[in-house]
């Protein structure tokens, strides 16, 4: 139940929309004069500023990609995700997160990733969910009550992955209906989306897709099987003729970081309409993974640059989910702004760490962000002063082992359980190297870091 003050807020972010679609060319910029007036707790002041600077240069790109949001989106559709993304999610919900940081003393997230299902429709090489299995799943039940009480504590924003999440439509749709004041993104691979299920999209409103490529045709298919590239085309391909937003979700590896880290390879995405990019480095989780896809050194700092430039120059909104640490203040994880729910309930600090001491049929979210593996990451953030090096695994193996030891967590591969110090030893060497280059990046962008003049 919303309070007074909540409700006043969204019917204000409601004319706050009309106004801005009765001449958004105009308006777009008057927008950010409204969010100062109701954010008076500063949730999003940081935000705010760098919004405003980019939306300065009325030729420049940012403008010109918020333009595109209406002129390319249902009018509809980003109504109600600008409504249950930046009202409820962002400003009505980071409130209600830091009044219950504050009051149960541990990490609140502001979003849920959850694995409706262990299955997949295909067997991508590398692959850590293929572990699972295709039997687990968590019922529409289950998911709901997760929703539930995850809105008491603030949070707005659910997130699906797997396994392949489409694999559940009748049931992703079902909840989109029965939160609509709810956010909802699935990272899927976009094979089972059809003119059907985006049909249903445009009805609940509510609902985005972040489509996993690989690159082009040659080594999306090297990875996740022949003919997907096309299939995931062809998906794309219907979103943008209904007007429905959807991004890209990419895991750069050794073998495809030169293509993914291209000018070619954002402009074909960027046209085939695409309004945001996920950046995942490959992590050798599980013991079917192949180290081998671990990007070196250099490959990541050749990520850590393209993605800068081209959100100066290119009309996306990108997201790098590592080398992005330094606007976050290090490692999300834990509950501090995310964690990972996975098919069999298993209540994980992150999608790449499968470690847990709760379940969610055993404990509330509540109970399970105060759990011992929790509140490690809570003492513990962040694992390094150096935000260019925010993984307790990737950056800095030696955490995860502390913290999944003290916590006496356990593994929650059913297939093939991984001790944490045999994970933790396959990222040692990468740890190591990344060091080198992170620190020289982070002095050159940070030179007041290690003194104290400032």
């Amino acid at each position: 139940m919303r309070t007074l003050k909540e409700t006043l807020t969204a019917k204000g972010a409601g004319l706050a929309i009309s106004y801005l679609d009765s001449n958004p060319e105009k308006n777009i910029p008057k927008l950010l004069d409204w969010a100062d007036k109701f954010d008076k707790d500063d949730v999003t002041k940081n935000q705010r500023i760098v919004i405003r600077k980019a939306l300065e240069d009325k030729e420049g790109t940012w403008y010109k990609f918020a333009k595109s949001l209406w002129t390319d989106i249902d009018d509809d559709v980003r109504k109600t995700l600008f409504n249950n993304f930046i009202i409820n999610s962002v400003i009505i919900g980071g409130k209600k997160e830091d009044k219950a940081r504050e009051k149960y003393n541990c990490n609140i997230p502001w979003a849920i990733l959850m694995d409706p299902t262990s299955a997949c429709n295909l067997h991508c090489t590398g692959c850590w969910a293929a572990e699972y299995g295709n039997k687990l799943s968590m019922s529409y039940e289950t998911l709901d009550s997760i929703i539930k009480q995850g809105k008491e504590l603030g949070t707005y924003m659910y997130i699906y992955s797997g396994g392949e999440p489409m694999v559940r439509k009748d049931d992703i749709i079902k909840l989109c209906e029965a939160h609509p004041d709810c956010a909802f993104l699935a990272f899927t691979n976009g094979t089972l989306i059809d003119e059907k299920f985006a049909d249903e999209m445009l009805r609940v409103k509510n609902f985005v897709p972040a489509i996993s490529i690989e690159g082009f045709e040659e080594a999306t298919d090297d990875r996740r099987g022949e003919g997907t590239y096309k299939k995931v085309i062809q998906a794309m391909d219907i979103l943008k003729s209904k007007k429905l937003p959807f991004g890209i979700s990419c895991c750069y590896t050794s073998r495809n970081v030169d293509v993914i880290g291209s000018e070619e390879y954002f402009d074909d995405m960027i046209s085939k309409g695409a309004k945001f990019a996920w950046f995942f480095t490959y992590m050798p989780v599980g013991k079917e993974a192949v180290p081998e896809l671990m990007v070196s050194a250099k490959q990541r700092e050749f990520m850590y640059h393209q993605v800068r430039k081209f959100r100066q120059t290119k009309p996306i909104f990108t997201m790098d989910f590592w080398n992005d640490g330094e606007y976050v203040q290090g490692c999300i994880a834990g509950g501090r702004r995310y964690l990972h729910i996975n098919a069999n309930g298993d209540i994980e600090p992150c999608a790449f760490i499968h470690y847990s001491d709760s379940s969610i049929y055993e404990k509330t979210l509540l109970q399970a962000y105060q759990s011992p593996l929790f509140m490690q990451y809570r003492k513990n953030q962040p694992f390094n002063k150096n935000y260019l090096r925010p993984c307790p695994l990737l950056d800095n193996p030696k955490y995860l082992v502390e913290m999944v030891e003290s916590s006496d967590s356990h593994s929650t591969d059913l297939k093939s359980p991984e001790n944490v110090i045999d994970l933790s030893n396959k990222c040692l060497v990468a740890a190591s190297n990344w060091e080198k280059v992170a620190d020289k990046l982070w002095q050159e962008s940070h030179p007041c870091a290690n003194c104290n003049d400032c």
